[in-house]
């Protein structure tokens, strides 16, 4: 009676012993994961624009020329900052009657900027603000048919805008992009006469297509 009540309580221990063994070990939550965009925008990259310009209360025409740029985007960050470097030639003018017989034609024959960017990107999709410095060589002319004057100088002053950009591959994209600019007055000499031409602005949309070295 005394082996089997020995045997019993051997057997009590061994189960509750084993009970606790197999109970739940705590559950420790696994942090969440770090989702990295499916994109980077970091790195150099060049390409082609053209578009349409107009001034504030002028002329108006068309413009071409090329684009030049860095981006860079922190791992695991959709903001994406850079800086870019853009020129055009350009066809933007207006000429009116001055005096009888007398015209005035006044045109932007080139622009550019050097411009910081900032953006948020969505994988292939960024969508940016960006300003800067800019310039613009410009030629003004009076004319009578006969005998013209004319002179040109550069203006500069600032420019600030933004636009979508899409990566179609992932070395290529296209672009949308709007643009003020506003410049400064220069003097004008016509005939040894010095005139003052007052500032100017005038706003651009462009388009273009960039390459991104990887």
């Amino acid at each position: 009676m005394k082996r089997l009540l020995l045997a019993g309580v051997a057997l009590s221990v061994a189960t509750a012993a084993s009970a606790a063994d197999m109970q739940a070990r705590p559950y420790t939550k696994a942090p969440p994961a770090v989702v990295s965009p499916a994109y980077n925008w970091s790195g150099f990259y060049i390409g082609a624009m053209g578009g349409f310009g107009w001034e504030t209360d002028a002329g108006s025409g068309g413009f071409g020329g090329g684009t030049v740029g860095y981006n860079w985007q922190l791992p695991g960050s959709q903001f994406v900052f850079g800086v870019e470097v853009d020129a055009a030639g350009a066809s933007i003018k207006d000429s009116f009657l001055v005096d009888v017989g007398v015209t005035q034609e006044n045109k932007t024959n080139a622009f550019g900027s050097v411009t910081g960017r900032a953006g948020f990107a969505v994988d292939a999709a960024l969508l940016y603000a960006k300003g800067g410095f800019a310039w613009a060589n410009a030629k003004t002319s009076f004319t009578d048919g006969v005998i013209t004057f004319s002179d040109s100088q550069t203006h500069t002053g600032y420019t600030i805008g933004g636009g979508l950009e899409y990566l179609f591959t992932p070395s290529w994209s296209a672009k949308a992009e709007y643009m003020y600019t506003s410049l400064g007055s220069e003097t004008y000499k016509f005939d040894g006469q010095p005139l003052d031409s007052g500032s100017f602005d005038f706003h651009t949309i462009k388009v273009g297509v960039n390459y991104h070295f990887r």
